[in-house]
């Protein structure tokens, strides 16, 4: 009798096909596609009265494949489940076991920080029993969550307005950026002037010096009077250069990303969202299919707060910057980067599985984005084993009338490793940093003109995607595999809005911040917040009872709902219309931004009297190719965007295409390209140009080997499916959800 096939248990299908590669014909790999078994999403769900027992019951679009999955596990040897290595992943192993009813023998425990066939293999020959510990973890959090959000939500519902909802983590960050927005309107902005001296040597060469102070001490210029004051003393005065001041500067590459790191410098150079970025990087973790390689999983666990890096790769990184670059760029000794306390250290920082698998090597299998955010990860740590950038640094002061006026200059000497990575910054520096002449101590120089340039202090900038994961990484607030969801989450309650890159409170995010600031002070306070985080750490660590945190979380906070019940019994509170620049074309009242299901539109305020709406013009570049009109911005009932020319059908252009802001050098007229991600090439719509582009020729970018061959598996996968469904009449649902 044949030997019966062991199971292995991932999450996804793109990890169950690279990892069944590996192991052979030995194993079958299939995935679970996520959670099987949840609590129920119409109640609470958690016995509060005994012991907050979970009452946990299969995903309801799942049965069909929790069926096949029962089937497949009775006939098999070992059950290998191998769910993502982190809290959540450790609790569907848990639940697998559990729904899948296997005995403790046959069930086995297995992960995977990276998708190659090494630590696979070696993973398989040694598993491990299901860690209650993380499991008890993952639960504690999720019926914190559940209690917080099925007690508050229903309440902000009668005291607010239907449809919202509260979170232990999602509220935090909403008062994070409500708190950021008060400041910004208490700031008191005060004066402050800088002041440039240009000068120029006998021998030729001029720079540019700033006001520093009197003497060594730094003065700040508070006003045009005091401005005034120094231009006078020194108009007629020597300007003598009084030191030079020559050194060397090193500067140090970055630690590798975690999570949170990878989150924002993914948003400032990339200008991917977290959520986005979150979904590249699993891609490039589960396994892209390179040429002559087959199926590899890129890049290590994504979701982790850990700077530790494994002795392996950091040899590997070292032999392949020695190769490439020369030993000058190979650091004598390892770097090593200290993990921040609390940080959980089971997995490595994020990095390539193969640091010789270079960009360059595996662009042509990528798709933009995998390919933009692997050379992003692959630099970050191939530039933080290598040697220190030197630059060359110049300082002069020069003395005039006993005022100070400084200089500074810094030249790279030795890239390091600047030569593969540097990090972007949020702000640029105002300082001057300009190539210095030749000077030396006692050298006399002529001014040419001072230059005042009056200032005012700034307020503190919003929050950006990116600043606001490096403030709740700070503050304790969250975990790695929670900011993506947790602000995702609350822009789509419309609690927070993006103009441009920053964010910024709706009046419905202060209204509902200042309610849970006023009746629920605990759970958006930063510090409680944090402390929860470290409770949950505590449980993880096997140093604290899930329920005993559960029981003390809850006495408090049931106190400040049945609190909060009593004060605001009869109370509603209504929410400030945000006001718009139209005027309602029945009577004449200023129009208001409403949300609807299809998205913001403009209201008029006096509904049910007046009932009139009109949608929210964007106004594109360029002009309308029939008549010269605006063109504006629509969405069609169905959330699908078009363009179309303002006088609507008095003209009647339409179209899917963009239009761009540069025109075509032989009409005249628009130019417009096809709406998706990338670069895409401008055409001209104008049939009586002789550029004109016929639209079966407006094609989009050449697809790379790997997305004609995605698109041809989903294909034929959404043949199979709508056969299936034909005669299940039943949809497997396949999206894994991350708290």
């Amino acid at each position: 009798m044949a030997k019966a096939k062991d199971l292995v248990i991932v999450e996804s299908p793109a990890k169950a096909k690279t990892i069944e590669k590996y192991l052979g014909g030995d194993y079958r790999v299939t995935a679970s596609m996520g959670h099987l078994r949840d609590l129920p999403k119409s109640k609470m769900g958690v016995d509060i009265e005994n012991g907050f027992e979970p009452q946990y019951i299969p995903v309801r679009d799942k049965a069909e494949l929790i069926t096949q999955l029962k089937k497949e596990a009775k006939t098999a040897g070992t059950v290998y489940l191998a769910t993502d290595p982190d809290r959540e992943g450790e609790a569907i192993s848990w639940h697998l076991k559990e729904l899948l009813d296997l005995p403790d023998e046959k069930a086995k425990r297995v992960t995977f920080n990276e998708i190659t066939k090494k630590v696979v293999t070696e993973s398989i020959r040694h598993p491990r029993s299901i860690d209650q510990d993380l499991v008890d973890a993952q639960q504690a959090r999720r019926i914190l969550d559940r209690i917080v959000g099925y007690k508050l939500s229903p309440l902000l519902w009668r005291k607010v307005k239907t449809g919202l909802s509260a979170g232990r983590v999602q509220s935090v960050a909403t008062r994070m950026v409500v708190d950021r927005e008060e400041e910004i309107k208490a700031f008191v902005s005060e004066e402050y002037w800088l002041l440039d001296a240009n000068l120029s040597c006998a021998e030729g060469g001029s720079f540019t010096a700033r006001f520093y102070g009197r003497g060594e001490k730094k003065q700040e210029l508070r006003s045009k009077a005091e401005v005034d004051t120094v231009i006078a003393a020194t108009k007629d005065a020597p300007f003598t250069v009084s030191s030079v001041k020559r050194g060397e500067k090193q500067r140090t590459p970055a630690p590798p990303f975690i999570t949170s790191t990878l989150q924002q410098e993914a948003s400032r150079r990339l200008n991917m969202t977290p959520r986005r970025t979150m979904s590249i990087a699993q891609q490039l973790y589960e396994g892209v299919e390179i040429s002559g390689r087959g199926s590899i999983g890129l890049i290590t666990y994504m979701r982790t707060d850990s700077l530790r890096l494994s002795e392996e790769a950091l040899s590997a990184a070292r032999a392949f910057i020695r190769e490439r670059y020369g030993a000058a760029y190979c650091p004598a000794q390892v770097r090593r980067f200290k993990t921040k306390a609390g940080a959980q250290d089971a997995h490595e920082a994020i990095r390539p599985t193969d640091v010789n698998l270079t960009p360059e090597m595996v662009r042509r299998d990528l798709t933009q984005e995998q390919y933009r955010l692997y050379r992003l990860i692959w630099g970050r740590f191939t530039a933080c084993q290598m040697a220190n950038a030197v630059y060359d640094n110049v300082s002069v002061d020069v003395d005039a009338a006993g005022y100070t006026f400084r200089a500074n200059y810094s030249e790279l000497k030795f890239p390091g490793y600047t030569a593969v990575y540097e990090e972007a910054r949020d702000e640029e520096s105002s300082e001057l940093d300009n190539p210095l002449p030749s000077l030396g101590e006692g050298d006399l120089l002529k001014l040419g003109k001072m230059i005042p340039d009056q200032q005012f202090t700034q307020p503190p900038a919003r929050y950006t995607e990116a600043t606001l994961i490096r403030a709740m990484e700070e503050k304790g607030i969250g975990r790695p595999s929670t900011y993506a969801p947790t602000i995702s989450t609350i822009t789509a309650h419309d609690y927070v809005i993006k103009e441009g890159k920053y964010l910024r409170p709706t009046p419905l995010g202060e209204v509902v911040t200042g309610l849970m600031k006023e009746h629920f002070a605990d759970i958006v306070d930063l510090k409680f917040t944090n402390h929860m985080e470290g409770e949950l750490d505590e449980i993880e660590n096997g140093k604290a009872d899930w329920r005993d945190v559960l029981s003390e979380f809850y006495e408090d906070f049931n106190k400040e709902y049945e609190q909060a019940e009593s004060a605001m019994d009869g109370v509603r509170i209504k929410v400030p219309d945000v006001l718009s620049d139209e005027f309602c074309e029945v009577c004449g009242r200023q129009m208001v931004v409403k949300k609807g299901k299809f998205g913001h539109f403009l209201a008029c305020p006096g509904f049910p009297e007046c009932t009139f709406t009109k949608p929210i013009v964007v106004e594109m570049p360029g002009k309308c190719p029939k008549c010269g009109s605006r063109i504006l911005k629509r969405t069609s009932r169905k959330g699908y965007v078009f363009y179309a020319c303002e006088r609507g059908t008095d003209c009647g252009f339409i179209t899917w295409d963009v239009p761009t802001k540069d025109y075509c050098p032989a009409c005249g007229k628009t130019l417009f390209k096809r709406s998706g991600r990338g670069p895409l090439k401008s055409f001209c719509i104008n049939e009586a140009c002789p550029n004109f582009v016929p639209e079966d020729k407006r094609v989009y970018k050449k697809k790379t080997a790997q997305e004609k061959s995605a698109s041809a598996t989903k294909k034929t996968a959404g043949k199979k499916t709508a056969k299936k469904t034909a005669t299940t009449k039943k949809t497997t649902k396949t999206s894994k959800t991350k708290e």
